[in-house]
């Protein structure tokens, strides 16, 4: 926003005539003017104070050379700077916008297409400004000025010329808007800044945008920085994909969070009709011509290798590469939406191959430790997998596995809509049916492109099929799926590396060439060998007893102080489970193991002090496992519910119904949501009972 300029304000400076006033930060004043009757232009003027340290001058000189290498992919070019002046300067490209922060504060948050933009913006900006050995430093929505067409990122890179300036940054302060720091800035630890400090800043950007209120947000500076560092943001009125980027990026390790590019690839991916693979319609064709050419450009960082001058260190394999799609939880409370409440210690890893004869179940995981999702199924009957018959004689059908039959080029069987992302296991018992079959398991599936791995009677191989050709990334001759043999099959996805064992042995590896598929959808179907491909044969082949999991880090342990959620797969068992699917005619029921407690039990057990976003006041609250589990019901299970009457039909201490309902009823009111009270006996399900929570 424009304002005259004040009295001692310079008229001129370096050959620019100054205008006018747009603002003022730490680090000085910001001018509009022009030089020569040219365009307009923001000049940014430093503090007098900090033009006496040879320090600073050095520093504020080296990046502004870097800055002025920044492609303009949704950025603000750096036109022109002296370091040596006697109040240095830098001129930048002038946006004559209002900036994110003046629109959300007058407007309100913005909608799904406006957001959607603003976040593939942002990402577009950090790709550029990471790929030429920038970090930004002080991303925050004063930085995010709305161009015609595009937002455009300001500010990058120039705050390091003074945070490094110890005169000026003591150890209890540091350049930035706290609310958009990431953790590693704050725990006297990490003071070497990394590109996974602007993404953090992206999430709580785009947080901020979608919300109207930054994700830690608190009474002062001090609390914002604690809840940083030890809470999960509030992410409530963010849905769908974009929230799960959104929670990724707030990770508290920056190992877990995506590169700026990787967050580019999934936005550009992302569509609102999700049984649609054609691009987000509302984008403007001048910001998604910026965003692919940052996103095709070559200059970014990632995993492999680093751009000169950038301060990054190696980075350890990452665990939890990216995220997938979440639902959001049941309880009435601003700190159960995101990605896994309240950050824990993951999971010990447990290989998903034992032997010949069983599949090892991974322990239940304790709160938070899950970034998910995880799915069991035994593949039995109708549950996350459901049957089929397509136009050309393909059939999924279930009898002792998912069985498949085609006699087309390839069948696909539908299972979970969930995409799964990072460091992941996919493990099952495989079957193939005849010696011109092959089970196929299709992963990270974005479209027309995916990734597969064959198994067939003298050939495991695994591919990857994009838009234009089919590339064999892997292959290996063998004899192990001889018809008729089962076998165990696990396939585990280490960041770039695929792996394949078959009875608990390695057999094929692969490096994954598509750094576009970071993430997709997951399936299972049969389709010919390469020897009979043009044959009109019938082919077949058998899946059961799938789990797909995150793999989670070996060196971490659970936390024994933490509650786990029940294992209802095994034992005698009774909880609370939310139930995403009631199948009576099949006798399934898909659930989602939770922890149900009052809001007084859940903030003693996790240590949290009554606050305005605590849920300690709450009567109930849920936390989600974010692992889906498909069981087998009883011939008669016992089913009850509220009927809407709790004082009739409700139970204590907790309100669980007593009334008898019918199968179907109970499974319109569970619907895909509901939560209930399940009773078990070696994972059939005896009883289910319906939770009321008012």
């Amino acid at each position: 926003m424009k304002s005259p300029l004040r009295p001692g304000d310079p008229h001129s400076l370096g050959g620019y005539e100054l205008l006018a006033r747009l603002g003022e930060g730490g680090m000085g004043s910001v001018f509009l003017g022009r030089r020569d009757g040219g365009p307009l232009v923001a000049i940014k003027i430093i503090k007098a104070e900090y033009a006496h340290e040879e320090e600073f001058r050095g520093r504020f000189r080296s990046e502004v050379k870097r800055a002025r290498q920044v492609p303009p992919f949704c950025t603000a070019a750096v036109l022109d700077a002296d370091p040596e002046h006697r109040t240095p300067y830098l001129v930048v490209e002038y946006v004559d916008g209002p900036s994110l922060d003046e629109v959300v504060t007058r407007e309100g948050p913005l909608g799904d297409s406006r957001l959607h933009g603003v976040a593939v913006g942002v990402a577009t900006a950090l790709t550029a400004i990471h790929g030429a050995g920038v970090i930004h430093r002080d991303l925050k929505p004063r930085n995010v000025l709305f161009a015609l067409g595009s937002p455009k990122v300001i500010d990058f890179g120039i705050a390091r010329a003074l945070e490094v300036t110890s005169q000026h940054t003591h150890p209890d302060q540091m350049v930035g808007t706290v609310a958009y720091m990431a953790p590693e800035r704050f725990d006297g630890i990490h003071r070497d800044i990394t590109p996974a400090a602007d993404v953090f800043a992206w999430g709580a950007v785009i947080a901020y945008a979608g919300t109207g209120r930054t994700p830690f947000r608190a009474d002062s500076p001090v609390a914002v920085a604690a809840r940083i560092l030890t809470q999960p943001p509030d992410l409530t009125g963010l849905t769908g994909p974009l929230a799960d980027l959104v929670a990724l990026a707030l990770s508290k390790d920056p190992e877990d969070r995506p590169t700026a590019h990787e967050l580019l690839n999934l936005l550009l991916a992302q569509n609102t009709d999700p049984n649609s693979f054609s691009r987000p319609p509302t984008l403007d064709p001048r910001l998604r011509e910026a965003a692919e050419a940052a996103q095709l450009s070559g200059h970014h960082v990632s995993g492999a290798g680093k751009r000169p001058g950038l301060p990054v260190p190696a980075r350890k394999p990452r665990r939890r590469r990216l995220t997938a799609v979440v639902a959001g939880t049941a309880a009435a409370t601003v700190l159960m939406a995101g990605l896994g409440l309240f950050s824990r210690n993951a999971v010990e890893e447990v290989d998903s191959v034992d032997g010949p004869d069983t599949i090892t179940q991974a322990a239940m995981p304790v709160p938070g430790a899950v970034r998910g999702p995880w799915v069991v199924d035994a593949l039995d009957r109708r549950g996350q997998w459901r049957d089929l018959t397509d136009d050309n004689d393909g059939q999924c059908s279930f009898k002792d596995g998912l069985v498949m039959t085609t006699t087309s080029f390839s069948l696909m069987c539908p299972g979970p809509g969930e995409t799964f992302a990072g460091n992941q296991s996919i493990s099952a018992g495989v079957t193939v049916s005849g010696a011109g079959s092959c089970a196929e398991v299709q992963f990270r599936a974005v479209g027309a492109s995916s990734y597969w791995l064959d198994l067939c009677p003298e050939t495991i191989r695994i591919r990857h099929q994009g838009a234009v050709q089919t590339t064999t990334l892997g292959s290996e001759e063998s004899d192990l799926f001889a018809p008729g043999q089962r076998r165990l099959v696990a396939l585990r996805l280490l960041d770039e590396q695929a792996s394949v064992s078959v009875d608990g042995t390695v057999v094929l590896e692969a490096s994954l060439s598509d750094p576009s598929l970071l993430a997709g959808k997951v399936a299972f179907g049969v389709g010919p060998t390469d020897a009979t491909r043009n044959d009109e044969k019938k082919v077949g082949a058998v899946v059961r007893d799938v789990e797909i999991r995150p793999i989670e880090d070996a060196e971490s342990e659970p936390d024994p102080s933490r509650p786990a959620f029940t294992d209802v797969r095994t034992g005698a068992t009774k909880s609370i489970v939310k139930v995403r699917a009631y199948l009576p005619k099949t006798r399934s029921i898909v659930v989602e193991p939770v922890l149900f407690m009052t809001g007084e039990e859940y903030c003693e057990t996790f240590g949290l002090e009554p606050s305005a976003d605590a849920p300690c006041e709450h009567a109930w609250v849920t936390e989600d496992s974010r692992m889906t589990v498909t069981l087998s019901t009883s011939a008669t299970p016992k089913l009850t519910s509220t009927f809407d009457e709790p004082d009739r039909c409700a139970g204590t201490p907790v309100t669980v119904g007593t009334c008898t309902i019918t199968a179907a009823k109970l499974a319109t009111r569970l619907g895909t949501e509901g939560l209930a009270e399940i009773t078990t006996k070696d994972g059939v399900v005896t009883a289910i009972a319906e939770v009321y929570t008012p």
